[in-house]
């Protein structure tokens, strides 16, 4: 029998409802008991300073952290909003079992462990081990990413394991080994001040990054000019010097279009070329077609934007490019980054002060998660699970035989539809929402509904929780140590404010306690996660991404240290190739060929409109943390659908009205939102909520070949007025006794 999800109030009416505000009984506050915890933002890859007020074990607030050098104490609203979660009743302070048709009943811990690893060892001793697969995530500290890519490999001896950056950057990631040959930003975030002109391009950072503004409106005080490619005009394209309204899915002719404008023209860097670089005779031939014209109507946009765009760009002293999930989320995303890089690498403006190229993490950890091996074809330090020499040497450190590490496995998307081929029977999950942010929404449901046996690491009850056999109750960033790797390539330090809540546990010794159970506690015998960071130390010696010379106590002298890190010694590494080498083994940056095709689902008659998707201000991927917080729901408190006024008209919608927006693969019912800051060929649906509301109703389940990143930035739907919708979660609080 299909395995539904718990029902909501049963959830509700067990531990509490979901109130989103902070209780204010319950301990007294004593202001001389009061003391600052230097520590960073949980959510995105920025990664800011904040320091954390802590009252009798809880955290009542927070203050500026001026002396941290990224952001200098600014923070955006996440970031100040981010302590209230703490306290919150919906916090899970015990394990849950399932009980059929009623919900959730807590568990005694022993009981819940025993369980988890019980079910494990059936399933793998009936189907095989790889018939039980490890979902984990971006925002989880290093030495968690680092444990949970162990855990997988060593106790459940599975290559199944991926991780939710899957969604957000491996695209660039893929595009950066291929060009650059390493996978990291190339340049500190201080380089963008220095730049005579900067180039976004997909990435909304006023309201994703909203820290990285700062650093724009530096360079363009001393005289910087800024190119932004997006299909919507967001808040940094409003003040940008050229905004180009690109379609979804047309950026490269842009990037073609402008290199072919730079070599017509000479305004490319023939002596670095020659010396640092190969591949350039093919990449000029094969622009040679994208006349302005030609780029242009892929594109969307008049040619005379690209030529501007060439002229700002082509003859500038120092530049940098920098990108996120706009040019990402397609299925010819590392195809779209690659494109970009051809035009760093022409102008030869990288690896010096103020020239460069970056990619703007999305998640906390989003670049030190996956080099910890989080991702299904990765090893600990940026290895290739299949190398011989990597497998050998990863063995070493752990203490087993090579042969026992498995082989690449399946990503994200593939590895849900496996569950549906009845090739994965089992699943354990941290720091992971799929119900909500995977595409094609309806279909990771069915996917979740026919596992035999899933447990959930949490500490809220996800939309993803409610399908769980078991749900652990884990720990936030503030309840544990440990370290982080901003989007610059910066490890920086998260230090403990609070204790866990009577009940729950720290997301680490939870694995280590399930790792013992099935017999490998040897392997996972940490006594904190310090100790679990020197052992990563060692697991990515000689890597790329090497942290053998990066010490806590290192990081905390050295307000963070960029890797690589060789040596105790070695100051760490904050701006890439400035000895003119590259990460290849012939130390050059390799020029590729790209040429523009289709995207996976374009409009047609039937469903005629683009739809691109991404994140607001107030809100932070699937929401789970920020629809808890009442100033966050204040500010956003349901998505919406941006409609340009002429489709607007064409369709007989107003602003505010409910409209229907349809695809091949399900409907949402949202307002619309009338604006003037979107192509009038496309409308655009925030993702941060689940259910009747989530956006990846409609999205469709096309991948990167390379890089199997959905393509999330574009999909065909069509558009209609419609009623007022029946909202399944509202209903639920409703009868569960109100939000408020």
């Amino acid at each position: 029998m299909a395995k539904l999800p718990c029902p909501l109030p049963e959830i509700v009416h067990q531990f509490g409802p979901s109130l989103h505000t902070i209780p204010s009984g319950g301990w007294v506050r004593n202001p001389q008991d009061e003391h600052l915890v230097k520590t960073h933002c949980c959510f995105c890859g920025q990664q800011c300073g904040i320091q954390l007020r802590v009252n009798n074990n809880k955290v009542v607030g927070f203050e500026p952290w001026e002396d941290w050098p990224f952001n200098q104490g600014k923070l955006c609203p996440k970031g100040i909003k981010r302590y209230m979660q703490d306290e919150h009743p919906d916090r899970l302070t015990s394990p849950l079992q399932r009980v059929e048709g009623k919900g959730f009943a807590p568990i005694a811990w022993d009981a819940a462990l025993d369980r988890v690893a019980a079910e494990i060892q059936r399933i793998q001793g009936k189907y095989g081990k790889d018939s039980f697969a490890v979902l984990t995530g971006a925002s989880l500290v290093n030495e968690k990413a680092y444990l949970m890519g162990k855990f997988a490999r060593v106790a459940l001896q599975t290559a199944n394991i991926d991780y939710n950056g899957r969604l957000c950057m491996v695209s660039s990631a893929t595009a950066s080994k291929k060009v650059f040959g390493i996978d990291r930003s190339a340049n500190p975030w201080s380089d963008i001040v220095l730049a005579d002109v900067i180039l976004a391009a997909g990435a909304n950072i006023s309201e994703t990054s909203p820290i990285t503004t700062d650093y724009f409106w530096r360079a363009r005080d001393r005289g910087a000019k800024i190119i932004v490619i997006d299909p919507r005009m967001t808040p940094i394209a409003r003040n940008a010097d050229l905004y180009i309204p690109v379609r979804s899915g047309g950026d490269i002719g842009i990037f073609n279009g402008m290199l072919h404008i730079m070599i017509q023209r000479g305004w490319i860097d023939h002596d670095f070329i020659a010396q640092h670089t190969t591949g350039f005779e093919e990449v000029a031939r094969s622009v040679e077609k994208y006349t302005p014209e030609y780029a242009a109507r892929i594109a969307g946009v008049p040619p005379a934007m690209i030529i501007r765009a060439a002229e700002l760009f082509g003859p500038a002293r120092t530049s940098f490019v920098l990108h996120a999930k706009g040019i990402e989320h397609h299925s010819k995303g590392v195809e779209n980054c690659i494109a970009a890089m051809s035009l760093v690498l022409a102008s030869g403006r990288i690896g010096r002060e103020g020239c460069g190229y970056a990619m703007i993490t999305g998640q906390g950890n989003g670049q030190g998660a996956r080099e910890q091996g989080g991702k299904c074809d990765q090893l600990p330090g940026n290895r290739d699970i299949s190398n011989p020499e990597h497998r050998k040497y990863i063995a070493e450190v752990w203490g087993v035989p090579e042969e026992s590490i498995p082989q690449k496995g399946l990503s994200a998307i593939p590895l849900v539809e496996a569950i549906h081929e009845g090739k994965i029977k089992g699943l354990i999950s941290i720091c992971f929402n799929p119900i909500v942010s995977l595409p094609d929404a309806n279909f990771t449901r069915a996917a979740f509904e026919k596992l035999e046996f899933y447990a959930n690491i949490d500490f809220f009850l996800s939309e993803t929780s409610r399908y769980a056999d078991i749900v652990l109750a884990g720990s936030l960033m503030e309840e544990d140590e440990g370290t982080t790797t901003n989007t610059e390539g910066r490890v920086i330090r998260h230090r403990k404010a609070v204790l866990p809540p009577e009940g729950a546990r720290e997301d680490w010794k939870i694995i280590c306690d399930i790792a013992r159970r099935l017999g490998h506690g040897d392997k996972f015998n940490f006594s904190g996660t310090e100790e679990i960071f020197n052992e990563l130390r060692v697991a990515t010696k000689g890597g790329v991404s090497d942290y053998f010379g990066i010490t806590w106590d290192k990081i905390e002298k050295n307000n963070g240290v960029c890797w690589p890190c060789p040596t105790p010694e070695h100051p760490g590494t904050p701006r890439l190739y400035e000895n003119g080498k590259f990460g290849h083994p012939d130390g050059k940056a390799h020029f590729i060929p790209v040429d523009w095709r289709p995207s996976a689902e374009m409009p047609d008659p039937e469903y005629p409109i683009i739809l691109t998707t991404g994140r607001v201000v107030a809100h932070f991927l699937s929401g789970t943390q920020t629809r808890r917080i009442g100033a966050l729901i204040d500010q956003t408190p349901q998505p919406f659908c941006e409609i340009h006024p002429v489709l607007a008209t064409k369709l007989g919608i107003a602003d505010g009205d409910y409209v229907k927006v349809e695809s091949r693969r399900g409907s949402v019912v949202v307002h619309a939102m009338v604006v003037k800051t979107i192509r009038p060929d496309t409308v655009f649906i925030p993702w941060h909520w689940p259910l009747d509301r989530s956006v990846n109703n409609l999205t469709v389940r096309a991948l990167d070949p390379q890089s199997f990143i959905p393509e999330y930035k574009i999909c065909a739907v069509r558009v209609s007025k419609a009623d007022a919708p029946h909202d399944a979660i509202a209903s639920l609080e409703v009868q569960a006794g109100g939000v408020r």
